[in-house]
């Protein structure tokens, strides 16, 4: 059984930097592409990110050249470098590998605010 294990929750003021992690266990990350996603309160979630087993990256508009995606395979772990952050980037953040193979089970998530 996969388990994705986000972490990196916090409270940063607009402007701040977060950093978040996605550990799996129970299979290897490397290869898969993997992506982060999003739901903001009330809302579906959303696509944030994805990398591919390369190391290419793609990113939705709204996050573009605040947001770095990157795997350590090594580690097993993908991380969201989170930069120029906006309040409307508050949200629980969850990743998992590309949809076309079939998800695995959902982690928790990861809750991200941005508020002064």
């Amino acid at each position: 059984q996969v388990q994705l294990v986000e972490s990196g929750v916090g409270l940063v003021q607009p402007g701040g930097s977060l950093i978040l992690s996605c550990a799996a266990s129970g299979s290897a990350v490397s290869p898969y592409g993997m992506n982060w996603y999003r739901q903001p309160p009330g809302k579906q979630r959303e696509f944030v990110a994805r990398i591919n087993t390369i190391g290419d990256t793609t990113y939705t508009d709204p996050v573009k050249g605040r947001f770095t995606i990157s795997r350590d395979n090594a580690k097993n772990t993908v991380y969201l470098q989170m930069n120029s952050l906006k309040p409307e980037d508050t949200a629980l953040y969850y990743c998992n590998r590309d949809r076309g193979l079939g998800p695995w089970p959902w982690g928790r998530g990861t809750q991200v605010t941005v508020s002064s």
